[in-house]
């Protein structure tokens, strides 16, 4: 190592601040960094959303219900575990999306549920176009997927939606999130579990979170507006 190198060490480890689980690790750290790099195309972009929503499933899943089970290996039996509860995934159309095979990995028997919501840009309220969710049945555990937490305006219709649905336990899980998000969900919803990569200081006169990563739609389905 040359004497112009440092090394930044950081704790293996999330921390905790109430209910905001903000991820410290390594892998994340050098995932994020490429992800907000403008030069990174869309499908090294996609890649590096599923990466970083593995490790936030990961640690967001670290509470879920077990049963026993017992099964008949190739020698003997042997004592093992299973879920036990419902576990449902919401992706925030569209961004969400490119979050949903990473968790889908970990929990291959979860239900996926989808919710569809804009911004509008007069007032940057959100507003729900879309939703696919059962009058009742509600699942256990609900797992919100959005990589951005900006304004909360989303998140906490998406709350409220499953809130009314009858979950009783929700998660969000989002790479980016801003204080002013988080403070404005944690307002309206203090239970909720909020899992993200990185904090950012604050949002833009158009609401996007900086210094962030730009519009995660736009970069994940590669659909930026023409110049021409």
């Amino acid at each position: 190592m040359s004497t112009s190198e440092k090394v930044h060490a950081r704790p293996n480890t999330q921390t905790d601040q109430g209910g905001v689980v903000e991820l410290a690790h390594p892998l994340i750290q050098h995932h994020l960094t490429r992800l907000r790099d403008e030069r990174t195309g869309p499908h090294e972009f996609r890649n590096l959303i599923r990466r970083l929503a593995v490790l936030l499933a990961y640690e967001a899943t670290q509470d879920l219900v077990v049963r026993d089970r017992q099964v008949k290996t190739p020698l003997t039996t042997a004592d093992g575990h299973e879920l036990k509860q419902r576990i449902g995934l919401v992706p925030i159309l569209r961004a969400g999306l490119g979050m949903v095979d990473s968790a889908l990995d970990l929990i291959p028997h979860a239900e996926v549920w989808h919710l569809g919501l804009y911004r509008d840009e007069t007032t940057a309220q959100p507003v729900e176009y879309y939703s696919n969710l059962p009058e009742s049945g509600a699942v256990d555990v609900a797992l919100i997927l959005d990589p951005m937490l900006a304004t909360g305006g989303s998140a906490g219709a998406a709350l409220a939606t499953l809130c009314q649905w009858g979950v009783p336990q929700v998660k969000l899980l989002s790479v980016i999130a801003s204080r002013d998000g988080i403070e404005e969900v944690l307002a309206h919803f203090p239970e909720v579990q909020i899992f993200v990569c990185a904090i950012d200081s604050e949002l833009n006169s158009q609401k996007f979170i900086v210094p962030g990563l730009g519009d995660a739609g736009d970069r994940i389905f590669n659909t930026f507006a023409s110049d021409d």
